[in-house]
């Protein structure tokens, strides 16, 4: 977990005019979120764990992974109900409003609503399979 995590400025008031989300991060905490994200071929930031998801978007999110077969140990996952300033620092980070967000490769893919969508498009699988994070189903041959 990132519970070293610390950002330098406090976030601003819900009173405060602008999305809540615009802080500016410092470096030191853009970079550990950038090393978290980076730790793992998928990471997924969620409320709660795979094994007690505490939403239903973060359980929906953990089903989707499982059914496209990604294996425990290319899988990262981060509560971010253990960590406030995570909460809000992952979400300026991604420029993303919502948890959970998943990341392959390093990479932002979205929150649930797009985890979703691609996982009914087929896009999900595509993507797992280019950075080899499941195997590629060889297709049949046509006959």
């Amino acid at each position: 977990m990132l519970r070293s995590f610390s950002l330098s400025r406090p976030a601003l008031s819900s009173h405060s005019k602008g999305p809540a989300f615009r802080r500016f991060l410092s470096q030191e905490a853009r970079g550990k979120i950038q090393a978290a994200v980076q730790a793992s071929p998928v990471v997924l930031f969620m409320k709660g764990n795979p094994q007690m998801p505490q939403c239903g978007f973060s359980r929906a999110a953990v089903q989707v992974l499982e059914m496209q077969g990604v294996p425990q140990q290319k899988l990262k996952t981060y509560d971010v109900l253990e960590d406030s300033e995570l909460r809000s620092a992952i979400k300026e980070f991604s420029e993303w409003p919502t948890i959970p967000q998943i990341y392959v490769n390093g990479e932002f893919v979205g929150g649930c609503d797009i985890l979703l969508g691609m996982h009914q498009s087929g896009e999900l699988e595509s993507l797992l399979e280019q950075h080899d994070i499941i195997p590629k189903i060889p297709e049949e041959p046509s006959s």
